[in-house]
């Protein structure tokens, strides 16, 4: 918002400018031919300078979106690889206990392996 207020500043000092320029040169005692010269000047001088006032807020605000886009890919990136940590501990943490399951149940299978030889053996 600030860089907005400054351009509307940077714009109504120019117009401002030009606006006094040609006020000046019509009120001042001169010969026709002289004074429309002068506003011709003046309105090219004006159109000149607004112009580079554009391009230079065109810039500004080139440079200022680019410097946006960046930190949105950096933050985009930063939270895809966050994620990708995270799931990655996930699927680790889901190994790990998958490990503890089956061993449990080679146990538990063991042991009624061995109370079903006892009741074989009878």
């Amino acid at each position: 918002m600030g860089n907005n207020s400054s351009t509307n500043t940077l714009i109504g000092i120019l117009a401002g400018t030009a606006i006094g320029a040609t006020l000046g040169i019509l009120f001042a005692p001169d010969k026709g031919v002289n004074t429309r010269q002068r506003i011709s000047d003046e309105a090219l001088a004006a159109r000149d300078r607004i112009a580079e006032g554009a391009m230079s807020a065109r810039d500004t605000i080139a440079s200022k979106a680019s410097h946006l886009r960046d930190n949105i890919v950096d933050s985009v990136t930063h939270k895809a690889q966050t994620l990708d940590e995270k799931v990655e501990s996930i699927v680790s943490d889901a190994s790990h206990k998958t490990e503890d399951v089956i061993k449990t149940l080679e146990a538990k299978l063991e042991a009624l392996r061995e109370k079903n030889k006892k009741f074989q053996k009878s």
